[in-house]
């Protein structure tokens, strides 16, 4: 029987899946959402899991030998565009949550007081500039109803109800291409901008 994700973003039932379940494959799939498709990002930590034998902890993928995860993200096909420079940032986003969150990716949002700290945390993850990590808290609250006090405030123009800017938006294919549209518009204005 299918269920419906509450982050359908990779097209892919098993994906989506395991990306609304397991809190370490929703923060793999937002590390690997740069300069490739979402689709292909948010499909990464279920490739990334058959690639270790069925698994995907923190712990494991923290204490692997670097040079052998790099081949697992390089081996055809690549689970990114430049995958031995993404395993580095998994690895290293792995090594943040064994070390400061007992190796457990839920306690980087579910131990914060406020949106304040949420967004403090989040960007302390290896691979979370300060966009990223405003829309991983919009993602949190509008996706999996994560919601500290002040998280509006803390996702900026993300947290916006009604907005389509960004990942924390998709819910299904309309929203997927709202997102896209915006986004091409953005880079439209931003070119046009540029060229004045």
């Amino acid at each position: 029987m299918a269920t419906h994700s509450r982050v359908p973003l990779s097209g892919d039932a098993e994906a989506d899946a395991l990306n609304d379940a397991d809190p370490l494959a929703l923060v793999i799939g937002m590390v690997l959402d740069q300069q490739i498709p979402l689709e292909k990002a948010f499909r990464g930590p279920l490739d990334l899991r058959e690639r270790l034998g069925g698994s995907l902890t923190a712990q494991q993928i923290a204490e692997m030998d670097p040079g052998e995860l790099e081949e697992i993200f390089a081996k055809p096909p690549a689970l990114h565009r430049f995958p031995r420079s993404m395993a580095r940032r998994v690895q290293d986003a792995c090594k943040t949550i064994v070390d400061d969150f007992d190796g457990d990716a839920a306690r980087v949002w579910t131990g914060a007081a406020d949106g304040a700290e949420l967004l403090r945390r989040v960007k302390s993850l290896p691979g979370f500039g300060d966009q990223k990590a405003k829309i991983f808290v919009a993602l949190l609250a509008k996706r999996l109803d994560f919601r500290p006090d002040g998280w509006e405030k803390a996702a900026g123009s993300f947290g916006e109800a009604g907005s389509f800017y960004s990942v924390a938006d998709i819910d299904g294919p309309e929203a997927l291409a709202k997102v896209r549209a915006a986004k091409k518009m953005a880079k439209e204005a931003a070119k046009a901008a540029a060229a004045k």
